[in-house]
């Protein structure tokens, strides 16, 4: 049986499984164009619908459980319902959800930021990490008065900044150059083309959703030197990558953004983002200097997030914390690689940490150029063929470590993807 054989086999046998995800995705297309609200939940035949998460599972609407490989694209790090989160959200209930006003939450969490980045001397809150980058670029171009943005091919930064072809129809209206992630001279001569018109650099210092690969940290050095001979601005997009070390992946290799963006997981699994950075830069927002932009956003401070967020930084994901979930998460993706190496699979798992994506080719890759275009097929049966034993991951073959999953969880994992590697090794 060859892979297109064998797809078609495993997408019939999970139709047959889930009658009821099929029965809820129908009744959705008669409400939502492709029964769908955000993009990347979308499969054929058609998506699971969730309908339960506790701690490190999920239940599907036929009843069928999972261990939960996916952890909401990086934003459960916490899990389902964690008990030190459900109690602060419970707490902030009964104050009262929307105050219309300042509260002594913020102050806290933008204080609990700071402490773990400290390259983001002001910061500003926002709901998603889309909106983060949004008002990074505007505010270094408002303070540049330049208009040009430096991106990266793979990169992702919102639903609006997707650049995993080089750009997006739905894409913002800015003046975008396209780099190679991870080839700094080609980037220099950009820079150096565009050095009177250069606003910002945005870059993921690991792109995520093009794959979990990670930048050389030379060529963030490389772009932070050319970016201030410029006068432009960095900007570091850690939307993704902030939990892969106490301070980021800044803190990690020591170099530091004028800016940076974050999202996901630090709200506690409220929606959530975050854009700040030099103070000299962010004061821009002040609103007691005449002439000081405006930044807008009815629930930037919600009461719910902040609260959460306060819980989880606080108490929950601690520097310790975090240095222990990205050491067992470096841990499995070797364990992972060497599966693949001993089955003779032309298969890798690349990231940093607790993120990791699996990529059908055994050449190194540094960039999203490396990765074959015929490799979804592959990706799509590892998917399938790991729900039939009880894993959730993304289709793509992105998984998220959480802090609930034990190294129980992690073996069982492991030893599942064993069984499937060499499936899908064998003709």
């Amino acid at each position: 049986m060859d892979l297109t054989e064998r797809l078609a086999a495993l997408r019939s046998a999970y139709a047959a499984r889930h009658p009821a995800s099929a029965a809820q995705y129908e009744a959705a297309c008669a409400h939502l164009p492709g029964g769908n609200t955000r993009s990347v939940l979308y499969y054929e035949p058609f998506p699971l619908a969730m309908v339960k998460g506790q701690g490190a599972r999920l239940w599907d609407a036929d009843g069928h459980g999972y261990t939960d490989f996916l952890g909401e694209f990086t934003a459960g790090l916490y899990g389902h319902s964690h008990p030190v989160i459900r109690a602060a959200i419970d707490s902030a209930l009964d104050q009262g959800i929307n105050l219309a006003g300042h509260t002594v939450l913020e102050s806290r969490l933008a204080g609990l930021i700071s402490a773990r980045l400290p390259s983001m001397q002001r910061l500003r809150f926002t709901n998603s990490g889309t909106e983060a980058n949004l008002m990074a670029l505007a505010v270094a171009i408002a303070h540049t008065g330049r208009r040009r943005v430096l991106v990266f091919k793979g990169g992702y930064h919102g639903g609006v900044l997707t650049f995993a072809n080089g750009g997006a129809a739905v894409n913002v209206p800015h003046e975008f150059i396209v780099g190679r992630y991870n080839d700094l001279a080609r980037a220099r001569a950009l820079i150096d083309d565009n050095a009177n018109h250069l606003a910002a650099i945005l870059v993921e210092p690991m792109q995520g959703s093009g794959g979990c690969i990670p930048a050389d940290p030379a060529f963030l050095r490389g772009l932070s030197d050319a970016a201030h001979a410029v006068g432009a601005m960095l900007i570091f997009d850690e939307v993704m990558t902030s939990r892969l070390s106490p301070g980021g992946l800044q803190g990690r290799w020591g170099i530091t953004p004028d800016l940076t963006t974050l999202g996901k997981y630090i709200g506690g699994g409220m929606s959530f983002g975050a854009f700040g950075g030099r103070a000299e830069v962010m004061e821009l927002f002040d609103p007691r200097r005449p002439g000081h932009l405006p930044h807008a956003g009815t629930f930037n401070n919600n009461v719910l997030t902040m609260s959460a967020g306060i819980a989880g930084l606080g108490q929950v994901y601690t520097p310790e914390a975090a240095i222990a979930l990205n050491q067992r998460g470096d841990a499995l993706r070797e364990r992972l690689n060497a599966l693949c190496r001993a089955q003779g699979a032309a298969m890798q798992f690349t990231g940093l940490g607790s993120l990791m994506n699996l990529h059908p080719t055994a050449r190194a890759i540094e960039r999203v150029d490396d990765l074959p275009s015929d490799g979804q097929a592959m990706r799509d049966s590892f998917f399938f063929l790991m729900l039939e034993q009880g894993f959730y991951l993304a289709r793509r073959g992105f998984i998220s470590l959480s802090l609930p999953l034990t190294d129980a969880d992690l073996d069982a994992f492991a030893e599942a993807a064993g069984r499937v590697i060499e499936t899908l090794s064998t003709p």
